[in-house]
This record gives structure tokens, sequence and C-alpha cells, in this order.
């Protein structure tokens, strides 16, 4: 074997050493998964007005998105989007004219779970309401 031939195979061996060096510092140092970039908070008031509130850990884009990830609510579909009948696990009953209020900051929302925008260190409440 000549000197050139084998100072290629040194130089190809040290490069394949660097490379998977390289790859196990990578993956020893690369920072951890992200699980959201919002920080928001639901808090549901049930029909005996006791108070639960939700810390949630979102990437999603609006309200609906963000309670459905954690089965906070659930309801029928129609066509302005959900028409939130259950929250927390207690579903209203339209037939007794129960329904749940959305409200942001205590302010009611003038859209639905659909079409709610959230943003980092936002709150949310769903209200147990009887009567129309």
């Amino acid at each position: 074997m000549s000197r050139k031939t084998r100072n290629i195979i040194i130089a190809v061996c040290l490069l394949v050493v660097l490379a998977v060096g390289a790859v196990l510092i990578y993956n020893a140092c690369k920072p951890a998964a992200q699980t959201g970039d919002k920080n928001i908070t639901v808090v549901v008031v049930h029909k005996d007005e006791s108070k639960k509130e939700f810390k949630l850990n979102t990437s999603a884009e609006t309200l609906r998105a963000a309670c459905e990830e954690q089965n906070l609510i659930a309801g029928d579909e129609s066509e302005y989007g959900l028409y939130v009948k259950t929250v927390d696990g207690e579903t209203a009953d339209d037939g007794a004219q129960e329904w749940w209020c959305l409200t942001k900051g205590g302010e009611m929302s003038m859209t639905g779970v659909d079409d709610t925008m959230i943003a980092d260190g936002e709150q949310y409440e769903f209200t147990f309401t009887v009567g129309w």
C-alpha cells in the first residue's frame, strides 16, 4: 500500500470519527422539545357554583384547539363552529335553557371557541348559565 493511499484511509477514518462525535455531542446538548409557547388559564364555574381552574400549556392558536387538547370541552358542530355543551364533564341541557357562557377576563366573548384566538397569559371562563 502506498503512502498516499494510507494517508487517504487515515483521513477518511478521522473524518468519520469526527462526524460521529459531532452527532453524539449534538444529541447530548440539543434543547428539550417544547410543549407549547402559550400558557393560558381556563376557569370553569359549574352549575353548583364550584370553580375549577385549568392551567393549559399549548401551541394552539384558538381556544377550541387548546381546550380540546385537554378534553376539557365537547359539543355539537354548527354552521358557526362548535356549540359547547359539555365543559369539564358537565353537560348543559338546552331543554332546561342551560348553556355555557364564555368570557375572557370577566367580559362576555363576542366570538365562539373556534374564533377565539389565544395569547400567552390570558384567562378565559366557562360559566354554567340557566336562562336565555
